[in-house]
């Protein structure tokens, strides 16, 4: 399962079920996708083919929602924890 966090623009957030337990969210744009650690701060992890132009772009949607994507982080695993 992977939960889609948000649709923004032509951007999809998301997280993988069973990954790292560091806080963090998968975009998805046009095919390809970048990773951005949530914590301790905001900050690209790895892209694979999203342009520099559209990183920026991206980062400011994940700066916006961090917070919100951060809840909805620990929502997911504690749920995944449970199950």
């Amino acid at each position: 399962m992977s939960p889609v966090f948000r649709r923004e623009n032509e951007f999809t957030f998301k997280i993988y079920s069973n990954e790292e337990e560091r806080m963090h969210i998968h975009v998805i744009y046009n095919g390809k996708e970048a990773k951005y650690w949530l914590e301790p701060q905001v900050e690209l992890a790895k892209n694979a083919g999203i342009p520099d132009h559209k990183l920026n772009e991206i980062k400011k949607i994940v700066d916006k929602y961090a917070e919100r994507f951060k809840q909805q982080f620990r929502d997911h695993i504690g749920k995944r924890i449970d199950d």
